[in-house]
Formats: structure tokens, sequence, C-alpha cells
């Protein structure tokens, strides 16, 4: 799995012209899903994600993880973060099936919820306007293959 993390003031989904989903401060999470991914690397970023400090403490530092920064989550399929770019139209071979990719995005959401997060997605394959107040501005690449 894949993610693209910003640290958000302030995050929402439009599908349809209809706001979908919001959340205040918290992280914007991009997921794009590796068709050989299992519950493995799902469990594998939502622990990475849930424990990640990203949040200022009182110095300024980069030091306090999400549930202590009282963050919200907002995930969103992206299976384009597995294009293959070697030619100047991207292939996206490598991203899970839907079948796949729809539980495991799933199972990412829900594993963060049991964390105690407020937790808000996207809609699997809609055509999604996403906005974000970016806080910092602060992104940070997660990619299970690395971690």
């Amino acid at each position: 799995m894949r993610a693209v993390v910003t640290r958000v003031r302030s995050a929402s989904v439009v599908i349809d012209g209809a706001e979908h989903s919001r959340i205040g401060p918290g992280l914007l999470v991009l997921l794009g899903v590796h068709r050989d991914d299992s519950e493995r690397e799902a469990e594998k970023i939502a622990d990475k994600l849930c424990g990640l400090r990203i949040f200022e403490d009182a110095e300024g530092k980069m030091n306090v993880n999400p549930a202590d920064a009282g963050a919200e989550i907002l995930i969103v399929s992206q299976f384009t973060l597995f294009a293959d770019c070697r030619s100047r139209r991207p292939g996206f071979s490598l991203a899970a099936r839907p079948d796949t990719a729809i539980p495991l995005y799933e199972t990412v959401a829900a594993l963060c919820r049991a964390r105690g997060f407020g937790v808000q997605t996207g809609v699997f394959g809609a055509d999604m306007q996403v906005f974000s107040q970016n806080d910092g501005p602060v992104t940070i690449l997660l990619d299970t293959e690395e971690l």
C-alpha cells in the first residue's frame, strides 16, 4: 500500500456537487492499494497512520501523534499512486482491482476507527473533488514496502 498523508486544518470530499464527507484538523490520506496487498499491509499502514507523530508539541516540534492531537482522518482511495509512468500514458496494472482494493481500503478505515479516531472516507471509484487546507504544509509518503 501507498499513502500520501497530509496534515490538514480541514478537508472534504465533494461528489456530484454535494459534500460527502468533511473533517476538521487531522490527516488527509490518499490511499493506494497494490494488487499483491493483503490485510497485513492494511494493518501496517493503519498502525503507522495512527501513530505518526507529525503534529506540533508546545515547542513547535513534530512530536505529537494523531490521537493526542485530537485529529480526525479522511481516507480517499487513490489507485493512481501505483501508476507506471515509464511511458507518457500512465499504466495502472500494479493497482489492485476493486474486488481486492475495496475490502482493504475499508479495513484501513475500520482499523483507524477501532483505535478511536473519527474517520471519514470518500467513495471508492467515484469522481471526487478533494479539498484541503494544508497545515504546515506537512506531507508524508508512506509505502508498506518500506515500513
